[in-house]
C-alpha cells in the first residue's frame, strides 16, 4: 500500500470515528480484561462484568459497519441491512444462551438449562421494555430539555405500534393458555412455534411495506440518509466480520459466567436477563437515539426506539423459538404471566404517549418512572 493510500484510509477512519459518539470505544479495553479473567484468573464475576462492557463498543462497531455498507449499496437494500442487523448483538447473545441450555440439558443439568432459557426470555422482554420505556423516556427528557415541544410523524409510529401490539398477542396467548388448563409443555411449545412462523411472515410483509410499497411513510426514519461513506466496502466488511466474531466470543464468555456470577453477586437471573443484558447489548443504539433527540431529530429517535422493539418482538423472538426448535430445546413464547403483562402495559403506555405526534420532558419522565418501577419489581421477583 502506498503512502497516499495509507493517508486516504487514515482520513476515512478519522471521519468514521466521531469523537462525540465514539467515547464508548474506550470499553474495548474490557476485551483483554475479559480474556484475562476467562483463561488466567478464572474469575467468573470478572468475566461476566468485563464481557458485558466489551459487548457495548463491539455492538456500536457492528452498527456503524452496517451503516457504511448500507451507504454503498443503495437506499432500499441499505435500509434492509440496517433493519436486519439492528439487534444483531443481542441475537448472538441469545443464540449462545440457547446453545448453553442445550449443552446443560444434554449433560443432565435440567435446572441450569431452565435458568438459561429464562435468561433468554427475560432478555427479549428486557429489550422491548428498555427501548419503549428507558430509551424513549431518556430521548423525550433530553429532547424536552433542549426544545420545549418536539414533533414527529405519527404514521410510522402507528404502523410499528400496530405490529408490536400484534406481537404482544403472540406472547399473551401462550401465557394465558398455560394458565387456563392442564396443558403440557409440548403443547405450549408447539403453539409458540406456529405463532413464530406467522410472526416471521408478518415481519417479511412489514419490510415490504416499509421499504417498497409505502416507503414514503418512513423516509424520515432512515438512518443517516445524507451521509457519505467514510470506509471502503472492504474495510466495512472486515470491520463487520471482526466485530461480529468478537461479539460471539464475548457472548460465549458471558453465557459461561452468568450462573456463577448471579450466585456470587446475589442477583436474580430474571433481573440479569431483563435489565443488564439488553442495557449493555443495546447501549450504543440507545446512545444514538438520545443524542439525535437532543438535535430535534425525533423521527430518527422514535424510529430507533420503537423500531428496535418491534424487531425484537416480531423477528428476534420468533427466530429464537425456531433456533431452539432446531436444537431440540423447549424454547417458547410463554415468557411468564407477570413479564407478559408488564410488556403489554409498556406497549400500551408508549403507544398512548406517542399517538399525538408530540413529546415533552414530562412524558419522558413518566416513561422513566414506569421503567424504574418494573426494574425494581424484576429485582424482587
Amino acid at each position: 500500500m502506498s503512502l497516499a493510500e495509507i493517508k486516504v484510509a487514515a482520513n476515512g477512519w478519522k471521519q468514521f470515528v466521531d469523537p462525540r459518539e465514539s467515547k464508548i470505544l474506550i470499553c474495548l479495553l474490557a476485551i483483554p480484561i475479559s480474556i484475562y479473567f476467562e483463561f488466567i484468573n478464572h474469575n467468573y464475576t470478572g468475566v461476566f462484568i468485563s464481557s458485558l462492557f466489551a459487548i457495548m463498543p463491539l455492538a456500536w462497531l457492528m452498527g456503524r459497519a452496517t451503516e457504511e455498507i448500507a451507504l454503498r449499496v443503495g437506499q432500499g437494500l441499505g435500509a434492509f441491512l440496517n433493519a436486519s442487523f439492528g439487534n444483531a448483538a443481542e441475537l448472538i447473545i441469545v443464540i449462545f444462551l440457547l446453545i448453553g441450555a442445550k449443552a446443560a440439558n444434554d449433560a443432565g443439568s435440567l435446572d441450569s438449562a431452565a435458568n438459561l432459557i429464562t435468561v433468554v426470555q427475560a432478555s427479549l422482554i428486557g429489550s422491548i421494555l428498555g427501548n419503549l420505556l428507558l430509551v424513549l423516556g431518556l430521548a423525550f427528557v433530553w429532547g424536552g430539555i433542549n426544545h420545549k415541544e418536539q414533533t414527529f410523524s405519527s404514521s410510522a409510529v402507528s404502523t410499528n405500534s400496530s405490529l408490536l401490539i400484534l406481537a404482544m398477542l403472540a406472547l399473551i396467548i401462550p401465557a394465558t393458555f398455560s394458565q387456563s388448563g392442564d396443558h403440557s409443555i409440548e403443547t405450549i411449545v408447539n403453539l409458540s412455534r406456529v405463532a413464530s412462523i406467522i410472526l416471521l411472515g408478518l415481519y417479511a410483509l412489514f419490510l415490504l411495506f416499509q421499504l417498497k410499497t409505502h416507503s414514503h411513510l418512513f423516509v424520515n426514519s432512515t438512518h443517516h440518509e445524507e451521509e457519505e461513506a467514510s470506509l471502503t466496502m472492504k474495510q466495512a466488511i472486515i470491520l463487520l466480520v471482526s466485530s461480529t466474531v468478537l461479539v460471539a466470543v464475548m457472548a460465549e464468555f458471558l453465557v459461561g459466567s452468568i450462573e456463577h456470577s448471579a450466585e456470587a453477586l446475589g442477583w436474580p437471573p430474571l433481573f440479569i436477563g431483563v435489565i443488564l443484558i439488553p442495557l449493555f447489548g443495546n447501549a450504543a443504539e440507545h446512545f444514538t437515539a438520545v443524542t439525535v433527540a437532543g438535535k430535534n431529530k425525533m423521527d430518527l429517535s422514535i424510529g430507533i426506539a420503537i423500531g428496535s422493539s418491534t424487531q425484537v418482538a416480531v423477528l428476534i423472538a420468533p427466530i429464537t423459538v425456531i433456533f431452539g426448535w432446531m436444537l431440540n430445546v423447549n424454547m417458547s413464547l410463554q415468557f411468564g404471566l407477570f413479564e407478559t403483562i408488564a410488556t403489554f402495559v409498556a406497549v400500551l403506555i408508549a403507544n398512548s404517549i406517542c399517538s399525538d405526534g408530540k413529546s415533552n420532558w414530562l412524558e419522558g419522565a413518566m416513561l422513566l418512572g414506569t421503567y424504574s418501577i418494573l426494574a425494581v419489581s424484576f429485582w424482587l421477583a
